[in-house]
C-alpha cells in the first residue's frame, strides 16, 4: 500500500511519498487533493500515479517527525485554500467498548442492579441486528454527526484545544476514510489514516442529547495517507502521556471484524445525501472508537499528549492538548443589519 503525507516549509508546500526512513517528494504536486483530482478526471491510479512521480527531494522522515527539519507535516489531506470545501463528520456507536461506555456514561445516577439500556445501547444494538446488510442491499442506518469543515482537521503534532466554552476533551482514537467526490457526484474513497476524533465528553454526559454540540471541537488525523487501506482488521493502541511519563494506555481493535456496522453501510448512509455528493468536495469520515480514557476515569489536563497508533497506518498520530483560558468565554452578540 501507497502512504503519502503532506508536508510543508513555511509557503512551500509538498506532496511525499514514504520510504521509510525518508520522504521521497512528488515532482510538480503540492497536494494530495491536486493530485487525487487529476487522476479521477483521467481515470489513472492514485498509487501509481504517486509512485511515478516520487522522484523529487528526499527528505528525512526522522527529523520531520521530530520537528528537526524545517518541513512540518499538514493534515494529509486538505483544499488549499478552501477549507469550507471539506466536511467532517462522524459515526458513533460502531464499537461495543463506545458503546459500554457511552450506557454508563448516561446512567450515571442508575443503581448497578436497575441500569435501564440507553438509546444510545439501543441504537447499538440495532447495528448488531442490521448493520451488515447482505450485498446490494440497504442497512439500519448507524448514528451521525457532524463536526465541522476543514479548519476543524489540526497537524500531526499540532495541539487540540479545549476551548474557554467546552467543559472538557478527551481522545477517541479511530480510523477514518478520506473521500473525494467525483464529476458526476460519485464518492471515491482515497485512502485512510489514523485519527484522533477529539470530544467534549463532560458536556455529553450531562445528557445524551448534548452529543452534537460535544462534537463541535477539533480533531487530528495522519500522519499518513493510506491509500488502497484494507479495513477488515485494524489492532493498535491508543495512550496518554503527563509530564513525559505514561499515565494510561490500551490496546484496541477496530475494521469491520470488530465492529457492528460493514464499511459499505457506513459509507451509504453517509453518502444517500444529496449534499454530500458535491463534486470537488472532500469528506473525512470517523469510523468510531474502540475505547476511551474517559470511559476509565480519566480526565485530561493541559500539556497531556495523546497517541494513536495502527498497525500498518504508519507513524504513531501524535497531539497535545491545550486548555483555552475560562475568561475568554465571552457572550458572542448578533449584531441586527437591516
Amino acid at each position: 500500500m501507497v502512504h503519502l503525507v503532506q508536508i510543508a516549509n513555511g509557503s512551500q508546500r509538498r506532496v511525499a511519498l514514504v520510504a521509510e526512513p525518508h520522504l521521497a517528494c512528488l515532482a510538480g504536486v503540492e497536494s494530495v487533493y491536486e493530485l487525487a483530482s487529476a487522476c479521477m478526471r483521467e481515470n489513472a491510479s492514485l498509487s501509481t500515479r504517486a509512485q511515478d512521480l516520487a522522484t523529487g527531494e528526499q527528505i528525512s522522515y526522522d527529523d520531520v517527525y521530530s520537528g528537526k527539519s524545517a518541513w512540518r507535516l499538514l493534515p494529509p489531506i486538505d483544499v488549499p485554500g478552501f477549507p469550507e470545501r471539506v466536511l467532517v463528520s462522524g459515526t458513533g456507536l460502531t464499537h461495543l467498548g463506545s458503546a459500554k461506555d457511552r450506557q454508563a456514561m448516561h446512567t450515571q445516577t442508575a443503581t448497578a442492579e436497575a441500569k435501564p439500556m440507553t438509546d444510545s445501547m439501543r441504537m447499538f444494538e440495532w447495528g448488531i441486528a442490521g448493520g451488515r446488510p447482505k450485498e446490494g442491499e440497504i442497512g439500519v442506518a448507524p448514528e451521525w454527526f457532524y463536526k465541522g469543515h476543514g479548519d476543524m482537521l489540526q497537524a500531526p503534532f499540532a495541539p487540540l484545544t479545549v476551548t474557554a466554552y467546552a467543559e472538557d476533551g478527551g481522545e477517541e482514537a479511530e480510523i477514518a476514510g478520506v473521500y473525494l467526490i467525483a464529476g458526476d457526484g460519485t464518492p471515491h474513497r482515497i485512502g485512510m489514516c489514523a485519527g484522533n476524533e477529539f470530544s467534549d465528553h463532560r458536556f455529553e454526559r450531562r445528557n445524551y442529547l448534548n452529543l452534537a454540540g460535544s462534537k463541535l471541537r477539533p480533531c487530528s488525523i495522519g500522519p499518513e495517507l493510506v491509500v488502497g487501506a484494507e479495513f477488515r482488521s485494524a489492532i493498535g493502541e491508543v495512550s496518554i502521556e503527563r509530564g513525559g511519563v505514561p499515565l494510561w494506555q490500551k490496546a484496541i481493535e477496530t475494521g469491520e471484524e470488530n465492529m457492528s456496522h460493514s464499511l459499505a453501510n457506513l459509507e451509504h448512509h453517509h453518502f444517500k445525501f444529496e449534499g454530500h455528493r458535491v463534486p470537488g468536495s472532500v469528506h473525512v469520515h470517523f469510523f468510531g472508537a474502540h475505547s476511551l480514557s474517559f470511559g476509565e476515569g480519566i480526565e485530561l489536563r493541559d500539556g497531556d499528549w495523546m497517541q494513536v497508533r495502527f498497525e500498518g497506518y504508519g507513524r504513531p498520530l501524535r497531539n497535545p492538548l491545550r486548555m483555552e483560558d475560562k475568561q475568554l468565554n465571552r457572550l458572542v452578540r448578533v449584531q441586527p443589519f437591516a
